[in-house]
């Protein structure tokens, strides 16, 4: 069953599952995307301000990505996201951390003027590590289908 903008509610909090992250992991991204010396090398991010090994915060954020996909963005008649503002990294995300994703319903803006069958929709998301602190954070909009018969088709 297909999620559409109109079913939507400002409020709803979305419990989006969660993932444990280790070294390998962490490493293996790291490798591929962001290769620093405290995401990649256990000796060197010791010697950090980290003072361990941590996972790059594009690596926090894809794992919220799969997370949400998986929970939600395949649910809803989703068109794609438009933007991220106020991403924070909080707290580092280190090997045997489980993370845990949710996020709200901020706000869903008038249908568009120019293409009436989409609306947009504004989530604020969150990770929060298996002592309940916040890891990361951000504002995430995205363009959803309306409901065919509330678009005028």
């Amino acid at each position: 069953m297909t999620i559409w903008w109109d079913d939507l509610r400002i409020g709803t909090v979305l419990e989006l599952g969660s993932r444990s992250v280790d070294a390998a992991e962490i490493i293996e991204f790291a490798r591929r995307y962001d290769p620093q010396p405290f995401h990649l090398d256990e000796s060197a991010a010791a010697q950090s301000s980290f003072g361990g090994l941590v996972a790059s915060g594009v690596h926090t954020f894809g794992i919220f990505t799969a997370l949400a996909a998986g929970a939600f963005f395949t649910r809803i008649a989703n068109l794609g996201g438009t933007g991220i503002t106020d991403m924070r990294w909080l707290v580092p995300v280190r090997p045997g951390d489980t993370l845990s994703a949710r996020a709200e319903i901020l706000s869903q803006t008038r249908p568009s003027a120019s293409k009436p069958d989409r609306g947009v929709l504004v989530l604020r998301a969150e990770l929060a590590n298996q002592c309940d602190e916040l890891v990361w954070h951000a504002t995430v909009t995205s363009l959803v289908r309306r409901r065919p018969a509330a678009a005028g088709g």
